[in-house]
Protein backbone atom coordinates (compact mmCIF):
# COMPACT_ATOMS: atom_id res chain seq x y z
CA UNK A 1 0.00 0.00 0.00
CA UNK A 2 1.52 3.09 -0.83
CA UNK A 3 2.10 6.02 1.99
CA UNK A 4 -0.97 7.94 1.02
CA UNK A 5 -4.36 7.78 1.54
CA UNK A 6 -6.63 5.51 -0.27
CA UNK A 7 -9.77 6.16 -2.48
CA UNK A 8 -10.70 2.91 -3.07
CA UNK A 9 -12.10 -0.56 -1.19
CA UNK A 10 -10.37 -2.99 -2.01
CA UNK A 11 -12.60 -6.68 -2.23
CA UNK A 12 -11.44 -7.93 0.75
CA UNK A 13 -12.32 -4.72 2.92
CA UNK A 14 -15.72 -5.01 0.73
CA UNK A 15 -16.23 -8.68 2.15
CA UNK A 16 -15.73 -7.50 5.47
CA UNK A 17 -18.19 -4.39 4.94
CA UNK A 18 -20.64 -7.16 3.78
CA UNK A 19 -20.17 -9.25 6.91
CA UNK A 20 -20.55 -6.75 9.52
CA UNK A 21 -23.69 -5.22 7.79
CA UNK A 22 -24.47 -8.73 8.39
CA UNK A 23 -23.87 -8.81 12.02
CA UNK A 24 -25.08 -5.26 12.96
CA UNK A 25 -28.27 -5.14 10.65
CA UNK A 26 -29.80 -9.14 11.74
CA UNK A 27 -32.27 -8.07 15.05
CA UNK A 28 -30.61 -10.26 17.69
CA UNK A 29 -31.69 -10.08 21.60
CA UNK A 30 -29.39 -8.11 24.21
CA UNK A 31 -31.96 -7.77 27.18
CA UNK A 32 -31.40 -9.84 30.27
CA UNK A 33 -33.61 -12.53 29.30
CA UNK A 34 -32.15 -12.83 25.61
CA UNK A 35 -29.14 -13.70 24.19
CA UNK A 36 -26.57 -12.50 21.44
CA UNK A 37 -26.05 -13.61 17.81
CA UNK A 38 -23.28 -16.79 18.17
CA UNK A 39 -21.17 -14.63 15.77
CA UNK A 40 -20.63 -11.95 18.35
CA UNK A 41 -17.21 -12.82 19.76
CA UNK A 42 -17.00 -13.70 23.70
CA UNK A 43 -14.54 -15.87 23.76
CA UNK A 44 -11.47 -13.97 22.58
CA UNK A 45 -8.38 -13.56 25.07
CA UNK A 46 -10.28 -14.60 28.16
CA UNK A 47 -10.70 -13.92 30.70
CA UNK A 48 -10.38 -10.17 30.07
CA UNK A 49 -11.92 -9.73 26.74
CA UNK A 50 -14.13 -12.71 26.66
CA UNK A 51 -17.61 -10.43 26.68
CA UNK A 52 -19.54 -9.49 23.36
CA UNK A 53 -18.98 -5.74 23.59
CA UNK A 54 -15.33 -6.20 22.73
CA UNK A 55 -16.85 -6.99 19.44
CA UNK A 56 -18.72 -4.36 18.96
CA UNK A 57 -16.22 -1.66 20.03
CA UNK A 58 -13.72 -3.63 17.95
CA UNK A 59 -15.75 -4.26 14.73
CA UNK A 60 -16.28 -0.59 15.34
CA UNK A 61 -12.42 0.55 14.53
CA UNK A 62 -12.52 0.30 10.52
CA UNK A 63 -16.03 2.29 10.41
CA UNK A 64 -13.99 5.89 10.78
CA UNK A 65 -11.13 4.42 8.28
CA UNK A 66 -13.73 3.12 5.63
CA UNK A 67 -15.06 6.66 5.59
CA UNK A 68 -12.00 8.19 5.31
CA UNK A 69 -11.46 5.85 1.93
CA UNK A 70 -14.96 6.92 0.71
CA UNK A 71 -15.80 10.46 2.40
CA UNK A 72 -18.93 10.97 0.26
CA UNK A 73 -20.79 7.47 0.86
CA UNK A 74 -20.59 7.09 4.11
CA UNK A 75 -24.91 6.29 5.03
CA UNK A 76 -23.78 2.00 5.82
CA UNK A 77 -20.75 3.24 8.19
CA UNK A 78 -23.66 5.36 9.97
CA UNK A 79 -26.15 2.31 9.80
CA UNK A 80 -23.65 -0.18 11.36
CA UNK A 81 -21.86 2.42 14.08
CA UNK A 82 -25.66 3.30 15.06
CA UNK A 83 -26.48 -0.80 15.42
CA UNK A 84 -23.74 -0.84 17.66
CA UNK A 85 -24.04 2.05 20.11
CA UNK A 86 -27.16 0.31 20.58
CA UNK A 87 -26.22 -3.07 21.32
CA UNK A 88 -23.89 -0.90 23.64
CA UNK A 89 -27.11 0.29 26.16
CA UNK A 90 -27.99 -3.27 26.81
CA UNK A 91 -27.81 -5.82 29.76
CA UNK A 92 -25.66 -7.96 27.82
CA UNK A 93 -22.77 -5.15 26.70
CA UNK A 94 -22.77 -4.75 30.84
CA UNK A 95 -23.49 -8.34 31.86
CA UNK A 96 -20.10 -8.54 33.92
CA UNK A 97 -20.79 -5.23 36.08
CA UNK A 98 -24.41 -6.41 36.58
CA UNK A 99 -23.63 -10.08 37.10
CA UNK A 100 -20.17 -10.48 38.92
CA UNK A 101 -20.97 -9.46 41.66
CA UNK A 102 -18.66 -9.10 45.50
CA UNK A 103 -15.67 -11.03 45.10
CA UNK A 104 -15.22 -14.53 43.09
CA UNK A 105 -16.29 -17.29 44.89
CA UNK A 106 -14.29 -19.56 42.70
CA UNK A 107 -10.86 -17.53 42.86
CA UNK A 108 -9.62 -20.49 44.42
CA UNK A 109 -9.96 -23.05 41.64
CA UNK A 110 -8.33 -20.91 38.82
CA UNK A 111 -7.13 -22.56 35.84
CA UNK A 112 -3.16 -21.87 34.94
CA UNK A 113 -3.32 -19.91 32.55
CA UNK A 114 -5.05 -17.73 34.58
CA UNK A 115 -3.01 -17.82 37.80
CA UNK A 116 -0.25 -16.39 35.30
CA UNK A 117 -2.07 -13.14 36.04
CA UNK A 118 -2.01 -13.03 39.70
CA UNK A 119 0.45 -12.26 41.95
CA UNK A 120 1.74 -14.94 43.73
CA UNK A 121 1.58 -14.00 47.14
CA UNK A 122 -2.56 -13.64 46.62
CA UNK A 123 -3.50 -16.58 44.91
CA UNK A 124 -6.54 -18.33 45.78
CA UNK A 125 -8.00 -15.09 47.11
CA UNK A 126 -7.62 -12.46 44.60
CA UNK A 127 -9.97 -11.99 41.86
CA UNK A 128 -8.65 -12.96 37.87
CA UNK A 129 -8.41 -9.86 35.45
CA UNK A 130 -12.47 -9.94 33.90
CA UNK A 131 -14.07 -10.35 37.26
CA UNK A 132 -15.19 -6.93 38.13
CA UNK A 133 -16.43 -7.16 41.98
CA UNK A 134 -19.05 -4.66 41.66
CA UNK A 135 -20.11 -3.96 45.68
CA UNK A 136 -16.69 -4.53 47.26
CA UNK A 137 -15.79 -2.08 49.63
CA UNK A 138 -14.57 1.07 49.43
CA UNK A 139 -17.39 1.86 46.70
CA UNK A 140 -20.22 -0.32 47.11
CA UNK A 141 -22.67 -1.85 44.75
CA UNK A 142 -22.76 0.71 41.56
CA UNK A 143 -26.18 -0.29 39.54
CA UNK A 144 -24.96 2.29 36.74
CA UNK A 145 -22.82 0.36 34.34
CA UNK A 146 -21.45 4.38 33.51
CA UNK A 147 -21.39 6.10 36.38
CA UNK A 148 -19.40 3.68 38.29
CA UNK A 149 -16.19 4.15 40.28
CA UNK A 150 -15.16 1.46 38.48
CA UNK A 151 -16.00 -0.04 35.03
CA UNK A 152 -13.14 2.33 33.07
CA UNK A 153 -13.31 0.09 30.20
CA UNK A 154 -17.00 0.07 29.66
CA UNK A 155 -18.02 3.51 29.52
CA UNK A 156 -14.07 4.14 27.92
CA UNK A 157 -14.55 2.18 25.12
CA UNK A 158 -18.36 2.91 25.03
CA UNK A 159 -17.24 6.86 24.24
CA UNK A 160 -14.83 5.80 21.64
CA UNK A 161 -17.49 3.84 20.21
CA UNK A 162 -19.63 7.19 20.45
CA UNK A 163 -17.03 9.37 18.89
CA UNK A 164 -16.77 7.09 15.70
CA UNK A 165 -20.46 7.41 15.23
CA UNK A 166 -20.29 11.42 15.31
CA UNK A 167 -16.83 11.57 13.32
CA UNK A 168 -19.02 9.03 10.33
CA UNK A 169 -22.11 10.69 10.67
CA UNK A 170 -22.56 13.96 11.61
CA UNK A 171 -25.84 13.30 13.32
CA UNK A 172 -26.90 14.06 17.09
CA UNK A 173 -28.96 11.16 17.91
CA UNK A 174 -26.80 10.21 20.86
CA UNK A 175 -26.15 13.09 21.67
CA UNK A 176 -29.56 13.49 23.16
CA UNK A 177 -30.06 11.11 26.81
CA UNK A 178 -30.60 7.39 25.79
CA UNK A 179 -31.50 5.12 28.81
CA UNK A 180 -28.56 2.62 29.80
CA UNK A 181 -29.31 -0.63 31.05
CA UNK A 182 -28.56 -0.99 34.75
CA UNK A 183 -28.56 -3.72 37.82
CA UNK A 184 -31.75 -5.44 38.18
CA UNK A 185 -32.91 -3.98 34.97
CA UNK A 186 -32.97 -0.23 36.30
CA UNK A 187 -32.65 2.03 33.44
CA UNK A 188 -30.08 5.50 33.60
CA UNK A 189 -29.96 8.16 31.62
CA UNK A 190 -26.56 9.51 29.91
CA UNK A 191 -26.02 11.08 26.51
CA UNK A 192 -22.82 11.20 24.75
CA UNK A 193 -21.34 14.81 25.55
CA UNK A 194 -22.46 14.00 29.75
CA UNK A 195 -20.14 10.27 29.45
CA UNK A 196 -17.11 12.28 28.14
CA UNK A 197 -17.32 14.76 30.64
CA UNK A 198 -17.41 12.66 33.65
CA UNK A 199 -14.65 10.96 32.18
CA UNK A 200 -12.83 13.62 31.95
CA UNK A 201 -14.20 14.84 35.72
CA UNK A 202 -13.19 11.66 37.16
CA UNK A 203 -10.06 11.19 35.81
CA UNK A 204 -8.45 14.80 36.56
CA UNK A 205 -9.14 12.98 40.38
CA UNK A 206 -6.94 10.01 39.45
CA UNK A 207 -4.01 10.71 37.58
CA UNK A 208 -2.80 7.19 37.75
CA UNK A 209 -6.29 6.55 35.32
CA UNK A 210 -9.93 4.86 36.55
CA UNK A 211 -9.98 1.53 37.87
CA UNK A 212 -11.86 -1.51 35.58
CA UNK A 213 -12.33 -3.89 37.27
CA UNK A 214 -12.28 -2.94 41.07
CA UNK A 215 -9.38 -3.28 41.68
CA UNK A 216 -7.46 -3.12 39.01
CA UNK A 217 -5.97 0.01 36.68
CA UNK A 218 -4.84 -1.18 32.85
CA UNK A 219 -2.88 1.09 30.69
CA UNK A 220 -4.72 -0.81 27.85
CA UNK A 221 -8.16 0.57 29.16
CA UNK A 222 -6.97 3.69 30.36
CA UNK A 223 -5.15 4.43 26.90
CA UNK A 224 -7.90 3.47 25.06
CA UNK A 225 -10.45 5.84 26.78
CA UNK A 226 -8.11 8.66 25.89
CA UNK A 227 -8.61 7.76 22.44
CA UNK A 228 -12.02 7.86 22.68
CA UNK A 229 -11.48 11.42 24.65
CA UNK A 230 -9.46 12.70 21.36
CA UNK A 231 -11.89 11.84 18.77
CA UNK A 232 -14.41 13.11 20.81
CA UNK A 233 -12.30 16.59 21.48
CA UNK A 234 -11.63 16.93 17.75
CA UNK A 235 -15.35 16.21 16.71
CA UNK A 236 -16.61 18.84 18.93
CA UNK A 237 -13.89 20.97 19.67
CA UNK A 238 -13.50 20.24 22.91
CA UNK A 239 -10.96 19.87 25.06
CA UNK A 240 -11.58 16.77 27.80
CA UNK A 241 -7.79 15.02 26.51
CA UNK A 242 -5.38 16.82 28.66
CA UNK A 243 -5.98 13.97 31.17
CA UNK A 244 -4.02 11.27 28.85
CA UNK A 245 -1.38 13.53 27.99
CA UNK A 246 -0.86 13.93 32.11
CA UNK A 247 -1.30 9.55 32.06
CA UNK A 248 1.14 9.52 29.97
CA UNK A 249 3.77 11.36 32.37
CA UNK A 250 2.14 9.25 35.72
CA UNK A 251 3.25 6.15 33.30
CA UNK A 252 6.95 6.97 31.89
CA UNK A 253 7.55 7.64 35.85
CA UNK A 254 6.18 4.54 37.45
CA UNK A 255 4.72 2.14 34.80
CA UNK A 256 7.93 2.18 32.39
CA UNK A 257 11.17 0.19 33.64
CA UNK A 258 14.26 0.68 31.47
CA UNK A 259 18.02 -0.76 31.92
CA UNK A 260 21.43 1.21 31.81
CA UNK A 261 20.86 1.24 27.99
CA UNK A 262 17.42 2.90 28.12
CA UNK A 263 15.80 0.45 27.09
CA UNK A 264 12.21 -1.42 27.89
CA UNK A 265 12.77 -3.71 30.96
CA UNK A 266 8.72 -3.84 31.43
CA UNK A 267 5.86 -2.74 31.47
CA UNK A 268 2.85 -3.59 33.40
CA UNK A 269 -0.75 -4.95 32.06
CA UNK A 270 -2.67 -3.75 34.72
CA UNK A 271 -1.52 -2.03 38.67
CA UNK A 272 -3.74 -2.51 41.56
CA UNK A 273 -2.97 0.54 44.05
CA UNK A 274 -5.12 -1.19 46.82
CA UNK A 275 -2.80 -3.98 46.89
CA UNK A 276 -0.01 -2.51 45.52
CA UNK A 277 0.82 -4.91 42.94
CA UNK A 278 2.26 -4.07 39.66
CA UNK A 279 1.27 -7.50 37.24
CA UNK A 280 4.25 -7.33 34.85
CA UNK A 281 5.67 -10.42 33.04
CA UNK A 282 8.89 -11.44 32.76
CA UNK A 283 11.70 -10.93 29.57
CA UNK A 284 10.13 -10.78 26.47
CA UNK A 285 6.29 -11.31 27.29
CA UNK A 286 6.59 -7.69 28.96
CA UNK A 287 6.73 -6.78 25.52
CA UNK A 288 3.05 -8.06 24.99
CA UNK A 289 1.93 -5.54 27.53
CA UNK A 290 3.33 -2.66 26.02
CA UNK A 291 2.53 -3.76 22.34
CA UNK A 292 -1.57 -4.72 23.16
CA UNK A 293 -1.39 -0.58 23.93
CA UNK A 294 -0.15 1.13 20.98
CA UNK A 295 -3.25 1.20 19.00
CA UNK A 296 -4.36 3.60 21.17
CA UNK A 297 -0.93 5.43 22.42
CA UNK A 298 0.49 6.07 18.57
CA UNK A 299 -2.48 8.30 17.72
CA UNK A 300 -2.32 10.42 21.05
CA UNK A 301 1.75 10.33 21.76
CA UNK A 302 3.55 9.74 18.94
CA UNK A 303 6.66 9.22 20.64
CA UNK A 304 5.86 7.61 23.43
CA UNK A 305 3.38 5.14 20.95
CA UNK A 306 6.54 5.09 18.76
CA UNK A 307 8.94 4.08 21.79
CA UNK A 308 6.67 1.33 22.82
CA UNK A 309 5.95 -0.60 19.55
CA UNK A 310 9.89 -0.55 18.83
CA UNK A 311 10.92 -1.98 21.80
CA UNK A 312 8.11 -4.49 22.00
CA UNK A 313 9.22 -6.10 18.55
CA UNK A 314 12.85 -5.78 19.21
CA UNK A 315 12.34 -8.22 22.12
CA UNK A 316 9.95 -10.31 20.35
CA UNK A 317 12.72 -10.67 17.55
CA UNK A 318 9.84 -9.35 15.06
CA UNK A 319 11.94 -6.61 13.41
CA UNK A 320 15.02 -8.79 12.84
CA UNK A 321 15.08 -10.33 9.40
CA UNK A 322 17.43 -13.11 10.95
CA UNK A 323 15.56 -14.55 13.26
CA UNK A 324 12.20 -16.60 12.73
CA UNK A 325 9.01 -14.54 13.86
CA UNK A 326 7.66 -16.72 17.53
CA UNK A 327 4.51 -16.03 18.49
CA UNK A 328 5.33 -16.41 22.93
CA UNK A 329 1.42 -16.28 23.49
CA UNK A 330 -1.19 -18.55 21.20
CA UNK A 331 -3.49 -15.68 21.38
CA UNK A 332 -2.42 -13.92 17.59
CA UNK A 333 -4.24 -10.47 19.30
CA UNK A 334 -0.73 -9.09 19.50
CA UNK A 335 0.80 -10.28 15.79
CA UNK A 336 -2.36 -8.53 14.89
CA UNK A 337 -1.55 -5.08 16.58
CA UNK A 338 2.02 -5.61 15.88
CA UNK A 339 1.76 -5.63 12.06
CA UNK A 340 -0.88 -3.41 12.48
CA UNK A 341 1.63 -0.29 14.22
CA UNK A 342 4.38 -1.47 11.40
CA UNK A 343 2.27 -0.33 8.73
CA UNK A 344 1.03 2.76 10.53
CA UNK A 345 4.80 3.81 11.53
CA UNK A 346 6.65 2.66 8.14
CA UNK A 347 8.24 -0.44 9.61
CA UNK A 348 8.09 -2.23 6.08
CA UNK A 349 10.31 -5.02 7.51
CA UNK A 350 8.57 -5.93 10.44
CA UNK A 351 4.80 -5.57 8.30
CA UNK A 352 6.10 -8.11 6.03
CA UNK A 353 7.34 -10.55 8.16
CA UNK A 354 4.27 -10.54 10.22
CA UNK A 355 1.89 -10.02 7.22
CA UNK A 356 2.77 -13.49 5.93
CA UNK A 357 2.81 -15.04 9.30
CA UNK A 358 -0.92 -13.73 9.11
CA UNK A 359 -1.72 -14.82 5.44
CA UNK A 360 -0.14 -18.59 5.90
CA UNK A 361 -1.71 -19.39 9.33
CA UNK A 362 -4.46 -16.76 10.08
CA UNK A 363 -6.98 -18.43 7.79
CA UNK A 364 -8.31 -15.32 5.86
CA UNK A 365 -11.03 -16.44 3.11
CA UNK A 366 -14.46 -15.18 1.24
CA UNK A 367 -17.41 -17.00 2.41
CA UNK A 368 -20.68 -16.92 2.16
CA UNK A 369 -23.54 -18.34 -0.57
CA UNK A 370 -21.93 -15.55 -3.16
CA UNK A 371 -18.82 -15.67 -1.84
CA UNK A 372 -19.51 -12.06 -1.27
CA UNK A 373 -18.37 -11.53 2.51
CA UNK A 374 -14.75 -11.90 3.92
CA UNK A 375 -12.97 -12.38 7.48
CA UNK A 376 -10.52 -14.56 9.25
CA UNK A 377 -10.98 -17.88 10.88
CA UNK A 378 -7.30 -18.34 12.34
CA UNK A 379 -7.47 -22.34 12.58
CA UNK A 380 -10.71 -22.56 15.21
CA UNK A 381 -13.09 -24.50 12.48
CA UNK A 382 -16.07 -21.93 13.82
CA UNK A 383 -19.03 -21.57 12.13
CA UNK A 384 -18.22 -17.71 11.80
CA UNK A 385 -14.82 -15.26 11.59
CA UNK A 386 -13.70 -14.36 15.32
CA UNK A 387 -15.12 -11.40 15.50
CA UNK A 388 -12.20 -9.09 17.58
CA UNK A 389 -9.18 -10.98 16.09
CA UNK A 390 -10.79 -10.53 12.26
CA UNK A 391 -11.85 -6.52 13.00
CA UNK A 392 -7.97 -5.84 14.44
CA UNK A 393 -6.65 -7.44 11.64
CA UNK A 394 -9.08 -5.89 9.14
CA UNK A 395 -7.54 -2.42 9.95
CA UNK A 396 -4.49 -3.51 8.42
CA UNK A 397 -5.97 -4.23 5.41
CA UNK A 398 -8.09 -0.82 4.22
CA UNK A 399 -6.90 2.93 3.77
CA UNK A 400 -2.94 3.55 3.45
CA UNK A 401 0.13 4.06 6.05
CA UNK A 402 -1.18 6.20 8.92
CA UNK A 403 -4.11 5.56 8.31
CA UNK A 404 -5.89 4.60 11.72
CA UNK A 405 -4.18 7.49 13.23
CA UNK A 406 -5.06 10.29 10.86
CA UNK A 407 -8.64 9.87 12.23
CA UNK A 408 -7.56 11.18 15.31
CA UNK A 409 -5.21 13.50 13.86
CA UNK A 410 -6.15 14.82 10.88
CA UNK A 411 -10.08 14.14 11.13
CA UNK A 412 -11.99 14.78 7.86
CA UNK A 413 -14.89 16.78 8.99
CA UNK A 414 -15.39 18.93 5.09
CA UNK A 415 -16.67 15.75 4.44
CA UNK A 416 -20.12 16.88 6.48
CA UNK A 417 -20.46 20.03 3.59
CA UNK A 418 -19.43 18.20 0.50
CA UNK A 419 -21.38 16.52 -2.14
CA UNK A 420 -22.68 12.81 -0.97
CA UNK A 421 -24.07 9.88 -1.99
CA UNK A 422 -27.07 8.40 -0.71
CA UNK A 423 -29.80 6.16 -1.04
CA UNK A 424 -27.54 3.59 -2.19
CA UNK A 425 -29.41 0.20 -2.27
CA UNK A 426 -26.77 -1.34 -0.30
CA UNK A 427 -26.14 -4.31 0.11
CA UNK A 428 -27.48 -4.94 -3.42
CA UNK A 429 -25.03 -2.53 -4.72
CA UNK A 430 -22.10 -1.85 -3.40
CA UNK A 431 -19.96 1.70 -3.32
CA UNK A 432 -16.06 0.92 -3.64
CA UNK A 433 -14.93 5.08 -4.19
CA UNK A 434 -16.70 8.17 -3.32
CA UNK A 435 -14.93 11.20 -2.81
CA UNK A 436 -14.70 14.74 -4.21
CA UNK A 437 -11.68 15.78 -6.07
CA UNK A 438 -10.76 19.21 -5.24
CA UNK A 439 -8.59 19.35 -8.58
CA UNK A 440 -11.42 18.83 -11.23
CA UNK A 441 -14.41 19.34 -8.93
CA UNK A 442 -16.11 16.21 -9.69
CA UNK A 443 -17.49 13.87 -7.27
CA UNK A 444 -15.67 10.04 -8.18
CA UNK A 445 -18.15 7.11 -7.53
CA UNK A 446 -17.37 3.44 -8.21
CA UNK A 447 -19.99 0.90 -7.90
CA UNK A 448 -19.87 -3.00 -7.99
CA UNK A 449 -22.59 -5.59 -7.20
CA UNK A 450 -22.13 -6.37 -3.80
CA UNK A 451 -24.29 -9.12 -4.37
CA UNK A 452 -23.41 -10.39 -7.48
CA UNK A 453 -26.21 -12.37 -8.33
CA UNK A 454 -28.05 -9.58 -8.47
CA UNK A 455 -25.85 -7.80 -11.05
CA UNK A 456 -27.82 -6.18 -13.83
CA UNK A 457 -30.95 -5.09 -11.97
CA UNK A 458 -31.56 -1.14 -12.46
CA UNK A 459 -31.13 0.40 -9.10
CA UNK A 460 -30.32 4.46 -8.34
CA UNK A 461 -28.93 7.14 -6.06
CA UNK A 462 -29.02 9.94 -5.21
CA UNK A 463 -26.08 12.73 -4.49
CA UNK A 464 -27.25 15.63 -2.31
CA UNK A 465 -25.58 18.42 -1.13
CA UNK A 466 -24.97 20.49 -4.52
CA UNK A 467 -24.46 23.62 -4.83
CA UNK A 468 -26.09 24.37 -7.90
CA UNK A 469 -27.83 20.89 -9.21
CA UNK A 470 -29.38 21.86 -12.76
CA UNK A 471 -25.22 22.41 -13.44
CA UNK A 472 -23.95 19.04 -13.14
CA UNK A 473 -22.74 16.63 -15.36
CA UNK A 474 -22.76 13.08 -14.91
CA UNK A 475 -20.72 10.63 -16.92
CA UNK A 476 -20.49 6.38 -16.53
CA UNK A 477 -17.64 4.79 -17.56
CA UNK A 478 -16.21 7.65 -19.83
CA UNK A 479 -19.01 8.55 -21.46
CA UNK A 480 -21.73 11.22 -20.83
CA UNK A 481 -24.99 9.73 -19.07
CA UNK A 482 -27.73 11.57 -19.62
CA UNK A 483 -30.07 9.03 -17.00
CA UNK A 484 -30.47 11.46 -14.47
CA UNK A 485 -32.65 14.34 -12.72
CA UNK A 486 -33.13 17.24 -10.62
CA UNK A 487 -35.03 15.81 -7.53
CA UNK A 488 -34.54 19.06 -5.16
CA UNK A 489 -32.97 22.39 -4.71
CA UNK A 490 -29.52 20.94 -3.68
CA UNK A 491 -29.81 17.17 -4.67
CA UNK A 492 -30.02 14.77 -8.02
CA UNK A 493 -30.84 11.01 -8.82
CA UNK A 494 -28.67 9.10 -11.05
CA UNK A 495 -29.74 5.57 -12.94
CA UNK A 496 -27.80 2.79 -13.30
CA UNK A 497 -27.41 -0.99 -12.76
CA UNK A 498 -25.81 -2.99 -10.34
CA UNK A 499 -22.62 -3.59 -11.31
CA UNK A 500 -19.35 -2.30 -11.91
CA UNK A 501 -19.37 1.69 -13.27
CA UNK A 502 -17.06 4.57 -12.86
CA UNK A 503 -18.79 7.56 -12.33
CA UNK A 504 -17.45 11.52 -12.72
CA UNK A 505 -20.30 13.76 -11.25
CA UNK A 506 -19.62 17.38 -12.31
CA UNK A 507 -20.70 18.71 -8.87
CA UNK A 508 -19.21 22.29 -8.12
CA UNK A 509 -18.73 21.44 -4.97
CA UNK A 510 -18.54 23.95 -2.04
CA UNK A 511 -15.30 25.28 -0.62
CA UNK A 512 -13.80 25.11 2.82
CA UNK A 513 -15.52 28.21 3.93
CA UNK A 514 -19.21 26.90 4.08
CA UNK A 515 -18.39 23.80 6.41
CA UNK A 516 -21.06 24.49 9.49
CA UNK A 517 -19.03 24.61 13.00
CA UNK A 518 -20.11 21.61 14.37
CA UNK A 519 -19.04 23.52 17.93
CA UNK A 520 -22.23 25.60 17.89
CA UNK A 521 -24.26 22.60 16.61
CA UNK A 522 -24.54 21.16 19.48
CA UNK A 523 -23.15 21.79 23.26
CA UNK A 524 -22.53 19.23 25.56
CA UNK A 525 -25.31 19.11 28.56
CA UNK A 526 -24.11 19.81 32.20
CA UNK A 527 -24.62 17.02 34.20
CA UNK A 528 -21.76 14.58 35.10
CA UNK A 529 -23.60 11.25 36.51
CA UNK A 530 -26.71 9.41 35.23
CA UNK A 531 -30.11 9.37 36.73
CA UNK A 532 -32.68 6.63 37.10
CA UNK A 533 -35.05 7.53 33.92
CA UNK A 534 -37.23 4.67 34.08
CA UNK A 535 -37.57 4.29 30.63
CA UNK A 536 -36.87 1.28 28.38
CA UNK A 537 -33.91 0.97 27.12
CA UNK A 538 -33.14 -0.21 23.21
CA UNK A 539 -34.06 -4.08 22.74
CA UNK A 540 -33.01 -6.20 19.79
CA UNK A 541 -35.16 -8.88 19.41
CA UNK A 542 -34.44 -12.01 17.10
CA UNK A 543 -35.83 -11.94 12.95
CA UNK A 544 -5.76 -16.17 25.55
CA UNK A 545 -4.55 -15.54 27.83
CA UNK A 546 -0.60 -16.08 28.31
CA UNK A 547 0.69 -18.73 30.25
CA UNK A 548 3.86 -17.76 30.70
CA UNK A 549 4.34 -18.68 34.59
CA UNK A 550 4.78 -15.90 37.40
CA UNK A 551 3.76 -12.71 36.65
CA UNK A 552 3.38 -9.72 39.45
CA UNK A 553 5.72 -8.11 41.62
CA UNK A 554 4.66 -5.49 44.27
CA UNK A 555 5.32 -1.84 43.45
CA UNK A 556 7.50 -1.70 46.07
CA UNK A 557 9.35 -4.31 44.93
CA UNK A 558 9.65 -2.92 41.63
CA UNK A 559 10.84 0.26 43.00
Amino acid sequence: MADCEAHELSDRARGWLRFIWDKATTPDDWSSTGEPHPWWDRDSLAPMCSFPRFDLGETAYALPVYADVTPAWREVYTRIADELVGRHTTFWAAIDWLTLIGHDPAADRYPPEWLAFLPDRLRGRYDAPGWTANGIAPWGLQPDPIGADGNLFFRGFFNLLLSIYAYVSGDPKWERPFAMAGYRDRRFQWSHHEIAEFINLQWKDRPQGPNCENTKIWPFCVSGAGLGLQLYDRVFGKQYHGVFDDWVEFAKRHYVRLDGKGRLRSFPFYYDPIEDVVCTFPDEVTAYAALCITPYVLPQNRPFGEFLYEESVRMLGWSNPQKRVFQLVKDPRFLLIGQLIAREVGDHTTEKRLREVAERDFEPRFFGDESDRFGWWFGRKEPYPRGQLSALQMLSEIGGRGAWSRVFNQPNLAKFAEPTLVGVDYPTLGIAEAWNDPESGHLRVSTYAATPSRRGTPTSFRVTKLADPRAVRVRCDGADDPRWRVVSEDAIEVDSEIGEHRFEIATRARAIEDIPDRKQRSAPASATTGVDAGGEARTYVPASAPSCGPCCATAAEKR
